[in-house]
């Protein structure tokens, strides 16, 4: 299987747009709706907070990537430092992790579909884009490169677009749909908490959702030019780029438009623009936001497809799924996890209202396992390293003990949320799964 290798083709512009891709998707720009309707402007708070630890979770995945680049990705490193035990359950954990994300993507870009053609069924639409993503995928790295550099343009653009709009409408004193476009609005309807601490913890696991893939950028070391120059730069960035994208664009939204006239049924960046009176604005926005989950669906094929890649030349996954063809695409592994995306093709199907929040939840837990994972082996690498990189992760190792605790305080959240029970059972139930797997896949070998 040495023949099989990936090829480093990404470039430093795709490595730079690929990180701001995964910190910009569907649960800022659909998501959003939800916790604004649960917290209020606390959300604001929330927001900055869930950043800080992801920042420091990332820079532990920064200094595990850059002590080893021959290792394709981060997978690699949970076998060096935990085990096979823990490299077979957390990268098909991970798969798992992508899988959920995509399928929850795929019924936003259903739900955002209706907003010009509202008589087109959600399956059709997600049949559509799984087959077009994966034509794009199967023909080379740098054009996902490039695709993934448009979509996070587009991205980039609309959040700074509507910043701009609303410092603007501040600036003017604009009125939109009868209220005043203020600073005062994230105070004036309840005040700052206006659902107390209860509201605003249960709004934490969508904020999470939120940031939900920034660790993909991690993923791409084996196909990047230059990762000792790019992904440092890439993850360095995350905390402004956090700064701006999310709490600005939350605080400029909730001072245009009352979070209380927020509702969850669609983007709450198209119901500001369509407050605003600018019909074809909000249909701007929506192709944005339309945008935005392609993203997260073009994202989540390579994560999967390479993902099962490392596994399969781990011998945890067939053989055949860590061959690459002439391009060095890993064919049979992206063709594998986009046929399992159809799975959210009958859910759409069976329960197209319902669906995104479930495999939202699911999608929120399982990536919590994983990066608490990750965190414990960037400081069992630190403990045989005490020297470290020169991108060595900040206070260490209290840094990463905090940030455990706070993703594990996370989770004790969700038990006692009644709608979220559901995810939390099937993620444990299929990370327990996956040691009984390890244990059978053992003796067998």
């Amino acid at each position: 299987m040495e023949e099989n290798k990936l090829a480093r083709k990404l470039s430093s512009r795709h490595v730079q747009m690929i990180a701001l891709g995964g910190a910009i998707g569907t649960g800022l720009f659909l998501g959003s709706g939800n916790a604004i309707h649960q917290a209020g402007p606390i959300l604001l708070v929330l927001y900055l907070v869930a950043g800080i630890f992801c920042f420091f979770m990332m820079r532990a995945i920064g200094e595990l990537v850059l002590s080893d680049t021959s290792k394709s990705s981060f997978i690699e490193f949970v076998r060096a430092y935990l085990g096979d035990r823990f490299e077979f359950v957390i990268g098909w954990t991970y798969w798992l992790c992508w899988e959920s994300i995509a399928m929850a993507d795929l019924t936003a870009s259903g739900i955002y579909i209706k907003f010009w053609f509202p008589h087109i069924p959600q399956w059709l639409t997600a049949l559509i884009i799984v087959f077009i993503l994966l034509a794009f995928n199967l023909l080379s790295v740098e054009l996902f490169g490039e695709l993934e550099s448009w979509f996070s343009s587009i991205k980039v653009f609309a959040i700074i677009a509507l910043i701009i709009t609303g410092i603007i409408l501040l600036v003017c004193h604009t009125k939109v749909a009868g209220h005043a476009v203020s600073v005062s609005n994230l105070v004036d309807y309840g005040g700052f908490m206006p659902k107390g601490l209860k509201g605003a913890l249960s709004a934490f696991p969508m904020v999470i959702f939120a940031f939900t893939g920034i660790e993909m950028v991690g993923l791409t070391s084996g196909e990047t030019a230059n990762p000792q120059r790019d992904l440092p730069r890439a993850i360095n960035t995350l905390l402004f780029r956090i700064a701006l994208f999310y709490v600005g664009a939350m605080f400029v939204l909730m001072c245009i438009y009352p979070w209380d006239k927020v509702t969850t049924s669609a983007s709450p960046f198209v119901q500001v623009f369509s407050a605003l009176g600018v019909k074809v604005a909000a249909g701007v926005i929506n192709f944005v936001v339309l945008t935005a989950a392609l993203s997260a669906c073009n994202s989540a094929l390579f994560s999967t497809s390479r993902t099962l890649f490392v596994l399969s030349h781990s011998k945890f996954a067939p053989r055949k799924m860590g061959e690459v063809n002439n391009r060095s695409v890993p064919v049979t592994s992206l063709v594998f996890s986009s046929l399992t995306l159809l799975i959210i093709v009958v859910l759409n199907f069976i329960l197209p209202a319902k669906i995104f929040e479930i495999i939202s939840d699911i999608s929120t837990v399982c990536f919590i396992f994983v990066w608490l994972t990750l965190i414990w082996c960037h400081y069992k690498y630190r403990r045989q390293n005490p020297e470290g990189t020169s991108f060595k992760m900040p206070l260490y190792p209290i840094s990463n003990f905090v940030t455990m605790a706070f993703f594990i305080g996370i989770l004790g959240l969700l038990l006692l949320q009644k709608e979220m029970a559901f995810a939390l059972i099937f993620a444990c139930g299929w990370v327990v799964l996956m040691f009984i797997a390890y244990g059978i896949y053992r003796r067998k070998v």
